[in-house]
């Protein structure tokens, strides 16, 4: 086998939206994919605060309005066409300094020809965001800024932005929950503690988050937790590995950069010797 497979390991993603496309790449570098979605995106019922934000934005209310995912951005916008609002709303975003996290939201907003001020470098927290944001002309004391929210909210930022002064607003226009059928999860959960999942990929906090309560309804949670420390577990970034942290879960694998792909392909090349090394522990 080439240096860069899996080499017939058991591979748990817990991917949503590209479940297919990383089951297919597990599959490319040797592995067995067991693919568990952890969540599906829900449009918030409630807009009347978005209508508002998209007002206030036509109004020139803000100095910054901030865009942390792609897929919040492209909502966003069709909430408020069909209010008849998207139009007169993309002509004032063109007038106010725009910042994004990262690449997903850049190419939504560049498809809207809406210039971007600040992009966050990598490996895209909110941390590089908040550093580009503090070093822009004029610093943050004063401004008002918005910040489309992704799934759940983010306080740590949300207080930094506070912190250096500057008057936030939080825009939520959607919101994650559990998949609607659980059974991949649940089984996925019962496949862990069972020994049979060598590999774990993590993308974001909320499969975390979505994986322990489903495990917690099942009055497994600390079986998982035990059972993921005997695993290979592989995180996208900062962020997620965080996250794992926060959960007692060690992370063995971090890509070199914040990219799926690369956190596949990573995962195959170094997995067997992570495994290799612990058995001889």
């Amino acid at each position: 086998m080439p240096s860069d497979s899996f080499a017939g390991l058991r591979v748990l993603s817990l991917e949503s939206r590209r479940s297919r496309e990383v089951s297919r790449l597990i599959e490319t570098y040797h592995g067995v994919p067991l693919s568990a979605p952890a969540m599906r995106e829900v449009s918030v019922d409630e807009n009347r605060e978005v209508l508002g934000f998209a007002r206030d934005v036509i109004d020139g209310s803000f100095d910054f309005v901030v865009f942390f995912t792609g897929v919040g951005a492209r909502i966003l916008l069709q909430l408020l066409a069909e209010e008849g609002l998207d139009q007169q709303f993309l002509v004032a975003l063109r007038k106010i300094k725009v910042a994004v996290r990262g690449p997903k939201p850049q190419t939504e907003l560049r498809e809207w020809s809406v210039p971007i001020a600040i992009a966050a470098s990598e490996p895209h927290t909110w941390r590089e965001l908040l550093a580009s944001l503090e070093q822009s002309p004029g610093g943050l004391a004063g401004k008002r800024i918005a910040v489309q929210e992704y799934g759940a909210s983010n306080p740590e930022f949300l207080a930094a932005l506070r912190e250096c002064g500057a008057a936030v607003r939080a825009v939520s226009v959607y919101e994650w929950a559990l998949p609607e059928d659980l059974s991949p999860l649940r089984e996925a959960v019962s496949a862990v503690i069972a020994g049979q999942v060598d590999v774990a990929l993590f993308t974001t906090g909320v499969q975390i988050r979505h994986f322990f309560q489903v495990a917690g309804e099942m009055n497994r949670e600390n079986e998982l937790r035990r059972a993921l420390a005997k695993i290979v577990v592989a995180s996208i970034g900062p962020s997620t590995s965080a996250a794992l942290e926060a959960a007692e879960v060690r992370v063995d694998l971090v890509p070199a950069h914040s990219k799926l792909g690369l956190l596949v392909k990573e995962a195959a090349e170094r997995s067997n010797q992570l495994i290799s090394s612990r058995t001889k522990e």
